[in-house]
């Protein structure tokens, strides 16, 4: 089976950098679901789910990430994300807490800053609640 290497990586850490034999990537445009020896192809991310086949085809690996920036080359993928969270520390307890946290702060937010700060807190709590939908979802398949 063909495989292609994907790096994934948050502004804090390295996510994942491995092979991969598919991956779907949540854009701006829908999900993208890229097979090795794809067309180059460059993309803003949206807050969702970031899925990654590996190479044996029974595992997936998912990655919660919320915005950020994709390139896809013939045999490469990188993603550039905002936040990304892997699916193993996930909570959804937590999630919802945050996303709730996060709601409240972006509505007394008063200055250009801390507006953004809870922005972006506010896409990360939803891309892990994404992705926890979607284990939720798949896992009895």
């Amino acid at each position: 089976m063909s495989t292609m290497q994907v790096e994934v990586v948050s502004n804090e850490q390295s996510i994942y950098e491995g092979e991969a034999s598919f991956v779907v990537v949540p854009t701006v445009n829908g999900e993208l679901g890229i097979y090795p020896r794809h067309e180059p192809v460059m993309s803003l991310v949206r807050p969702g789910a970031l899925r990654l086949t590996m190479p044996d085809g029974k595992e997936e690996v998912l990655v919660a990430i919320a915005g950020g920036v994709l390139e896809v080359r013939p045999h490469k993928i990188t993603v550039l994300a905002d936040v990304a969270v892997r699916s193993s520390e996930m909570d959804e307890e937590r999630a919802t807490a945050a996303k709730k946290a996060a709601e409240e702060s972006l509505a007394k937010a008063q200055t250009p800053g801390s507006r953004a700060k809870a922005e972006i807190a506010l896409e990360a709590a939803i891309a892990q609640l994404k992705t926890l939908d979607y284990i939720k979802a798949h896992k009895h398949k």
